[in-house]
């Protein structure tokens, strides 16, 4: 069996982390949870810590406040090359990314050989329920310049769903990475396929969060935007 890591970034996820994480340790016995909190005032991390005390398969990292979805994601693909893990599963910790989607991503990405699989709400058979037209059009337009400026083919660029390989985590320079927001889901595809990765995607019903209020905004995406267009064209 593969050494398998799920990671989970919070912040403010208190309601949420006692549904996701008994819900994966029920498709995913096996796996271990990596929680990387930013210092939640709603005591999230103090809530992983205690569950840690009779729970071995659950880890976590401190950080000492809100530094980025990507630096989070970051920190556990660090994490996962330093304690050996194969593979790195990443995806939000607000149940919008329904678990019982990893036994199906595991199985692509252990049987097809691909180094990515994204679950992909885009592909026949994903979509998603319960956003406003506003958010969709938000999502479709990242995707949409993630392929015009970044030449990424896969369908959904900019969903945190998604399974790595960890071998090649190893060859990516972090350094290089200049998204700290919602475009480093985009980046960090463009990054890899430059080391020649291999993707497949898996479709999902992407569902909008059951509990608190979404972090993503306006500003974000004008940012996120902002960045691909960097990227794509001087090359970051």
């Amino acid at each position: 069996m593969s050494h398998f890591l799920i990671s989970l970034a919070t912040y403010n996820e208190r309601e949420n982390l006692p549904l996701i994480t008994r819900e994966i340790f029920e498709v995913a016995p096996d796996a271990d949870i990596l929680v990387i909190d930013d210092n939640s005032p709603d005591g999230s991390g103090d809530w992983v810590a205690e569950q840690m005390q009779t729970e071995p398969r659950l880890k976590l990292l401190r950080r000492p406040g809100k530094l980025g979805l990507g630096t989070a994601t970051l920190a556990a693909m660090q994490y996962a090359i330093e304690n050996g893990y194969d593979f790195l599963l990443n995806m939000d910790a607000d149940l919008s990314h329904p678990p019982r989607y990893i036994p199906a991503i595991r199985t692509k990405t252990e049987e097809s050989g691909a180094d990515i699989v994204i679950g992909s709400r885009y592909v026949s058979g994903g979509g998603v329920e319960g956003w406003p037209f506003y958010r969709q059009l938000m999502s479709r337009s990242i995707n949409f310049y993630a392929k015009i400026f970044l030449g990424l083919k896969t369908k959904d660029n900019s969903g945190a769903f998604r399974c790595y390989r960890v071998g090649l985590l190893k060859k990516l320079k972090t350094e290089t990475i200049i998204s700290k927001g919602y475009s480093f889901q985009e980046e960090i595809l463009y990054r890899l396929r430059k080391l020649g990765a291999t993707f497949a995607e898996v479709p999902i019903i992407f569902v909008d969060r059951r509990f608190g209020s979404s972090k993503i905004n306006h500003k974000e995406t004008l940012t996120a935007l902002w960045i691909l267009f960097r990227i794509g064209i001087f090359g970051g």
